[in-house]
């Protein structure tokens, strides 16, 4: 979002810009040519606005995905870790058993 409203800014300031080189800030003066300018602004602006939304949309879904892959892998570590407590709990009832046996 932040790369939108600056785009905007500096395209609002490019065009402020050229419209003050070209009148005087007179409504008499204002001819079609700066009604297409305004109209190519828009254009431009909605082309750059949209491919950097495009890359911001992308660069967000892959953190989300990456996101996920990390919980899933924490709940993966945490049903391992879980399961080698319980193996090494036999393991050490085993043993036990085998030391002492019973007769």
């Amino acid at each position: 979002m932040k790369g939108i409203s600056i785009t905007g800014l500096i395209l609002l300031a490019v065009s402020a810009l050229l419209f003050y080189l070209t009148t005087d800030f007179t409504v008499k003066r204002i001819e079609i040519s700066h009604v297409m300018g305004v109209m190519a602004g828009i254009g431009i602006g909605l082309i750059i606005g949209g491919m950097v939304g495009y890359v911001s949309k992308g660069s967000a879904i892959k953190a989300e995905q990456q996101r996920k892959e990390f919980k899933q892998l924490q709940k993966d570590k945490e049903e391992l870790e879980k399961q080698a407590a319980i193996i090494a709990q036999r393991e050490s009832e085993l043993e036990r058993q085998n030391k002492d046996p019973q007769i």
